[in-house]
């Protein structure tokens, strides 16, 4: 039996929202717990309600009044670090998918998706942590050469060859307990593997560190 995965929807257009929680009626594993229509009304829930169920994944517009998408993640990101987001979005474009990954957003949707990709991408980040497209990565790509922010390690801080498979490992979509399996390590070992990983690239989380493989060619969805 799938393991029921918690979302909140959050959007100002309410026709949207309505069609969206409908779609996802229809899905048996995602439960969806919250609709808003902006970002201080989804706060205002969480902070007032903290004995309910807190989602795991959040879905947020960008385009939102008081409180845009932007302002949103930061202040998600600052009170609530272990809520999942995931970008839902007409504005598709490398600039904004770059500064949310830099806000760190799991992913990143366009609007106009279809149900099975909202589906995979919603067990993915739940199962992951993240979730990216061929085309995510492309325009990651561009958005960090245009910014000239590719990240590079110094001469001490190298990752070895088991940090590097464990890196690979982790841009697949493996969990610890996968990763520990297929290199017959200890769960807990790649646990520290992970967390060290971490600590060298001066990444917070896996979008993170999915991020600095893509942008260091260490991992391609190709």
């Amino acid at each position: 039996m799938s393991t029921m995965i918690n979302i909140a929807l959050i959007d100002d257009e309410a026709l949207f929202l309505e069609g969206l929680s409908l779609l996802f009626s229809n899905v048996e594993n995602i439960n969806v717990v919250k609709t808003a229509n902006n970002g201080l009304e989804f706060l205002e829930f969480l902070d007032e309600n903290p004995e309910t169920i807190i989602p795991d994944i959040a879905l947020v517009d960008i385009q939102m009044k008081p409180m845009d998408g932007f302002e949103l993640v930061e202040a998600l990101k600052d009170k609530y670090p272990d809520l999942k987001i995931i970008i839902l979005s007409s504005h598709y474009k490398s600039n904004v998918l770059g500064h949310m990954i830099k806000l760190g957003v799991s992913a990143f949707i366009p609007k106009n998706a279809n149900k099975e990709l909202l589906v995979t991408a919603i067990e993915s980040v739940n199962n992951s942590g993240v979730y990216f497209t061929q085309t995510d990565q492309e325009m990651l790509i561009k958005f960090m050469n245009s910014k000239s922010k590719k990240i590079s390690l110094s001469t001490n801080e190298e990752l070895s060859g088991r940090e590097m498979e464990v890196v690979k490992l982790i841009c697949c979509e493996h969990t610890n307990k996968e990763i520990a399996d297929q290199l017959f390590l200890s769960k807990r070992t790649v646990e520290s593997h992970r967390q060290r990983i971490l600590e060298k690239i001066g990444a917070k989380n896996t979008v993170g560190l999915v991020v600095y493989a893509i942008a260091n060619d260490i991992y391609s969805l190709t």
